[in-house]
C-alpha cells in the first residue's frame, strides 16, 4: 500500500503545504513564504545574522529553525545556548500566533535556558549575542502578552541579539 503522506527526498514524513511567515500550514497551492533550509551548517556569527534578519522580517517559526541547525551542528558544549535561543524564536512565534499562554511560557523557559547556558559557560555575550538582554527582553514579552491577552507583531516585538 502506498502512503500519501507527504515525504521529502530522503523518505522522511514532512508536510509539504505551504505555510505563512509565522509557520502556519496554508492550503495545499496557496502562496506561501519559502521554508528554511534545514541542516545547514554555519559559523556562529553567520547563524546570528541569519536569524536576526528573520526576526526583523517578522518570521521567528524561520528563525527557530536556523538556531535549530546551530543547536544539532554546533560543538556539544553549546547545544543549550542554541536550543535557548530556539525556544526564545518559538515563544515569539507563539504570542505573534496568539497563543497567550505558551508563548510567555517559551519565552521563559529560553530566557532561563541562554541565562544558564552563560553562567555555566561563564560568557555573557557568546558571538556578540548579549544574553542577558535578549533574556530581559523575552521576559518583558512574556508579562507584556499576559496582560494584554492578544497576539504581537512579531517583527515590531523581534529581539536585538547584538543589542
Amino acid at each position: 500500500m502506498e502512503s500519501t503522506r507527504d515525504r521529502d527526498s530522503e523518505g522522511r514524513a514532512r508536510n509539504a503545504r505551504p505555510r505563512d511567515g509565522l509557520g502556519r500550514p496554508l492550503p495545499y497551492g496557496a502562496d506561501g513564504v519559502p521554508r528554511q533550509p534545514e541542516g545547514v551548517v554555519r559559523a556562529p556569527g553567520e547563524t546570528v545574522v541569519e536569524a536576526q534578519r528573520l526576526l526583523d522580517q517578522g518570521k521567528p517559526f524561520h528563525a527557530h529553525e536556523v538556531f535549530e541547525d546551530a543547536w544539532k551542528s554546533g560543538p556539544p558544549e553549546e547545544r543549550e545556548l542554541w536550543r535557548g535561543l530556539a525556544q526564545l524564536a518559538v515563544g515569539l512565534t507563539h504570542c505573534a500566533r496568539g497563543n497567550v499562554a505558551g508563548g510567555p511560557r517559551l519565552l521563559r523557559r529560553g530566557a532561563d535556558a541562554v541565562e544558564a547556558w552563560a553562567a555555566g559557560a561563564a560568557q555573557r555575550r557568546p558571538y556578540g549575542i548579549d544574553l542577558g538582554s535578549v533574556a530581559g527582553w523575552a521576559r518583558e514579552l512574556a508579562g507584556d502578552v499576559e496582560r494584554g491577552g492578544t497576539a504581537v507583531d512579531a517583527a515590531a516585538r523581534a529581539p536585538r541579539l547584538r543589542g
